[in-house]
């Protein structure tokens, strides 16, 4: 093993963002060069993987970081994505003019509670922005799409490319994907107002899903695929999934994990990339990184170098 010295750069004024990249290099501990190794395994990935998943929990997307994740999509960046009902949840909320304000993290929550409002963190939504509003717009498209297409059964992702194409929220995630044809797999799709404005669509209509009809595309995904690289923003179903279904292609061949998990709690959030090589998830010799830190502190940077950099 060769080993180099740590250095100590200076910063200078109107530095480009590429030489504060290479900073995070040479400056390596010590979470420094885990970024570092990230934004070069993105754009790694970008330039050899035919398949390329960005994973994402919706907490992710209640914040401003919803519209770099959309220009990802847009740009073709990543073009599979597997995320969470709330993910859903929030860029139709923020398409149709839900309001998510900048709060704190230690207010009153009894206090919000009667005056109708949500807390997500430091990140506060009120009432009527949230469950009812996204009921109403599902609601409306649904009888659209059950209208045009009749009594088929659908995939949950074809109703999702259905719904991006009727929204003009150039920050949409869904829009993105449906303009740049990108699929969106929610495999815990009940899990929230998208999934509950489902059910209560059916109660009063003929509509039928296929739950299996996005399992069968995912299949086709990972059996064709050359190269799969992933970048997995937080844990939960969205990362399981993904690692699940990269199993039957003989393991992520890049894998580039952002969580503030810990693994000692044996929780599927907290393991590491060593872990799913057991499991066949992840290739032996994959390259991967794990950055232990806030999305919203990193996601922006590795974004940048995906976009932007060669």
């Amino acid at each position: 093993m060769e080993l180099h010295e740590v250095e100590e750069p200076f910063l200078l004024k109107d530095m480009k963002v590429e030489d504060l990249i290479s900073i995070y290099g040479k400056i390596h501990g010590f979470m420094a060069s885990h970024l570092f190794d990230a934004i070069n395994i993105v754009k790694e990935v970008r330039d050899k993987c035919d398949i390329r998943i960005i994973s994402f929990t919706g907490n992710i997307v209640a914040t401003g970081a919803r519209s770099i994740i959309a220009q990802l999509i847009k740009e073709k960046i990543f073009n599979v994505v597997i995320t969470t009902c709330g993910a859903v949840d929030h860029d139709i909320a923020k398409s149709f003019g839900g309001k998510y304000l900048k709060g704190f993290f230690d207010a009153d929550d009894v206090e919000l509670y009667k005056k109708g409002m949500h807390r997500l963190g430091n990140v506060f939504i009120p009432v009527d922005s949230y469950g009812p509003l996204i009921e109403k717009v599902v609601h409306k498209f649904l009888h659209e799409i059950v209208s045009q297409y009749g009594l088929k059964a659908f995939g949950v992702r074809e109703i999702l490319y259905e719904i991006g194409k009727r929204i003009y929220d150039e920050k949409s995630i869904l829009r993105n994907a449906a303009l740049s044809n990108t699929p969106i797999y929610v495999p815990g799709f009940l899990d929230g107002a998208f999934g509950t404005a489902l059910l209560t669509f059916s109660q009063f209509n003929k509509f039928n899903i296929d739950v299996f009809k996005d399992e069968k595309e995912l299949a086709d995904i990972v059996f064709h695929a050359n190269c799969i690289g992933a970048l997995i923003i937080g844990g939960g179903i969205s990362k399981h999934h993904t690692l699940w279904w990269a199993q039957f292609h003989g393991g992520l061949d890049y894998a580039v994990y952002i969580t503030t998990a810990t693994e000692w709690d044996g929780s599927l959030s907290g393991a590491r990339p060593k872990e799913a090589i057991t499991w066949g998830k992840l290739k032996e010799k994959a390259k991967n990184v794990v950055v232990y830190a806030d999305a919203t502190l990193v996601l922006p940077i590795i974004a940048y170098a995906a976009l932007f950099l060669k």
